[in-house]
């Protein structure tokens, strides 16, 4: 069964379109357990229009653009941590932001990965400060028990980051998503095939 969470050092870096990358090659579900921003296309639309797969509804759909718990508080919901349950079958579960994103006031995504114990995938981006970002997103896992499936950067090649995060993190490199212009479904699959190994996911 493929099963695995994607998270990342950082908002912005490209988790979503790294998922959508392995949930096509895959054949997997999709499942945001909380979208916060629905003014623009919602990750799960991205997934769906990229990859082609089912995008299981979201537990929780906020309006505000911000981290889970301030965007629920502003919407006045609340959200119940037994309910971010992940539903069964071959799935690819993207968080939001970095592994220690507040889910709410008391919980944080890295929280919910050590409940769940599904193997993690750490988005690394390769500018600069990744080095950093990518150990300490390691080492909050690690301390939690949370098993690290690998890592997959995304950007232009940085051989030397990319080797020196893979060595003292102790965690393999499954690959690196290079930036994808024009981004559609048919590129992106090409990119996919051409950098990872799909044997890793399987």
């Amino acid at each position: 069964m493929t099963r695995f969470v994607v998270t990342g050092t950082d908002t912005g870096i490209g988790k979503t379109i790294f998922s959508a990358g392995l949930a096509q090659a895959t054949g997997a579900a999709y499942w945001k357990p909380i979208q916060s921003g629905l003014e623009e296309e919602t990750d799960s639309e991205v997934v769906a229009r990229l990859a082609g797969v089912p995008a299981r509804p979201e537990a929780y759909r906020l309006t505000t653009p911000a981290s889970p718990h301030i965007a629920a508080e502003i919407d006045d919901v609340n959200i119940d941590i037994e309910k971010l349950t992940p539903p069964p079958g071959d799935l690819i579960v993207e968080g939001a932001g970095g592994a220690l994103v507040p889910v709410t006031r008391t919980t944080l995504y890295a929280d919910l990965f050590a409940r769940w114990q599904i193997p993690v995938i750490v988005c690394a981006r390769t500018a600069l400060g990744t080095i950093n970002h990518s150990l300490l997103t390691i080492e909050a896992l690690r301390a939690r028990h949370v098993p690290i499936h690998g890592l997959a950067f995304l950007g232009d090649a940085v051989e030397d980051s990319e080797a020196i995060i893979a060595k003292l993190g102790g965690v393999r490199r499954l690959g690196r998503l290079p930036i994808v212009d024009p981004l559609e479904s048919a590129t992106l699959a090409a990119a996919f095939k051409a950098n990872f190994d799909l044997t890793d996911f399987l």
